[in-house]
């Protein structure tokens, strides 16, 4: 089979790495790709969000299968366009990618099935948001409703700080079309959990759950980002929540959307909050997560390629996967000054040093290759250094073992990934 896979982040690695080494796989590409991916796959100059490229290259060269890895081509429809080419693609529809694209339309799906999440509110209109806000008090979550590069929800402790993001996106336009509305919800407490799922349109296969810490700061402090590192399993889920999890959320989310007339075919990520009162739906992302993606690859025993196509052919109610027992950890390793502004084009030494342990893997999510060869920093999220481990506390020092190796003056990482768990394990 020939591949195509699109995107140019950790993700995309991980999801290259893995599907390079299906047997199944005679030539594989990426578009855009970055200076990892290039080990792994024929890296083309091809931007993630250019539908139109994308799909004539997969014309041109006879590709069978394309994965979409980042979400705005998905809600783009570019998954619609390669389907009308006669171009099998592993991703939803720009309709089913609605449960990523537009929280609203998510939260309203939620409240006519059944499906648990917190309790919510949609404005267009500043002052009654503001109303809203007022009477409910904080804390309280604001969030833009469309695509905002992954910066679009404020969890408000204060009321202030409430009132201040919702006239941030509504009046100041400061996500543009992205906040022309926004969801107002109750606040969730209890232990977050990232579950994914491969769908067909009419069922779906459970994969590895991981959990992820998003705060750029150890301790978890600081502001929230892309994600810092995750790792998998997650200790929190028992085969009973697991359980409750397939039935009241990701089942009841595969029949809704068959129900609405947008069946869902690809991966689907629910970001969970664990409650007093059970597994609680935060958000729906309609692509594996990263850094969540990098472990759980790491974690597979099966080819994953075959399992893709299952999804695609409607067939994963005879599929099944196998996952190894151990645990797997990513940091990531991000640009000084991330999420804020920092200096691209930095240089990196010592990946090879790193991966001398085999159970080691340093997946690139922002490089790429000076003129003279050497690897550079192009992005915030650079580089997820992930390790297998009999435990999370294994896991968690090899990673950091081959963190040590690399020489990147210009670079940083929390240091503190799997604490939670770590502190269980004691």
């Amino acid at each position: 089979m020939k591949v195509l896979v699109v995107g140019s982040g950790g993700r995309e690695h991980a999801l290259c790495w893995a599907i390079g080494a299906s047997p199944v796989c005679d030539a594989l590409y990426c578009a855009p790709g970055n200076a990892g991916i290039a080990a792994d796959a024929e890296c083309v100059a091809i931007a993630a969000e250019d539908v139109d490229g994308l799909v004539a290259f997969a014309r041109d060269k006879g590709i069978d299968l394309v994965v979409v890895g980042p979400e705005a081509p998905l809600v783009a429809g570019l998954v619609d366009r390669l389907t009308e080419a006669g171009i099998k693609a592993f991703g939803p529809t720009a309709a089913a990618a609605a449960l990523e694209g537009s929280k609203g339309f998510t939260k309203d799906l939620c409240a006519k099935y059944d499906i648990p999440t917190a309790a919510y509110r949609r404005f267009g209109d500043l002052d009654a948001a503001k109303a809203y806000i007022r009477a409910q008090g904080a804390p309280i979550v604001i969030k833009a409703d469309g695509l905002a590069a992954g910066k679009g929800v404020t969890v408000a402790r204060t009321l202030e700080e409430a009132l201040a993001a919702a006239e941030d996106a509504l009046s100041g336009g400061r996500f543009g079309e992205a906040g022309a509305e926004i969801v107002v919800e109750d606040c969730l407490e209890g232990e977050e959990v990232s579950v994914f799922a491969l769908c067909d349109g009419s069922a779906a296969l459970m994969l590895a759950n991981a959990q992820d810490h998003k705060a750029v700061c150890d301790g978890d402090k600081g502001p929230n980002t892309g994600g810092m590192g995750a790792y998998s399993p997650a200790p929190v889920m028992t085969d009973a929540l697991a359980a409750e999890i397939e039935e009241t959320i990701i089942q009841r989310t595969v029949a809704a959307m068959k129900a609405e007339g947008r069946p869902y075919t690809g991966v689907l990520y629910a970001g969970l909050m664990i409650t007093a009162q059970g597994p609680k739906l935060i958000e729906f992302n309609v692509r594996f997560g990263d850094p969540e993606c990098q472990v759980m690859m790491l974690r597979l025993k099966s080819d994953l390629l075959p399992a893709l196509l299952a999804a695609c052919d409607g067939l994963l109610d005879s599929f099944d996967l196998r996952w190894y027992d151990e645990v797997a950890l990513s940091v990531v390793m991000a640009s000084k000054g991330y999420p804020g502004s920092y200096e691209k084009g930095t240089e990196i030494r010592g990946i090879d040093a790193a991966e001398t342990d085999d159970k080691v893997k340093v997946f690139h999510a922002g490089t790429a290759r000076r003129a003279d060869g050497a690897l550079i920093a192009t992005g915030g999220r650079v580089l997820n250094v992930t390790a297998l481990g009999d435990s999370v506390k294994d896991a968690q020092q090899r990673a950091y073992a081959a963190i040590d190796r690399i020489d990147w003056p210009g670079g940083f990482c929390r240091r503190d990934i799997g604490w939670r768990a770590v502190k269980r394990e004691k």
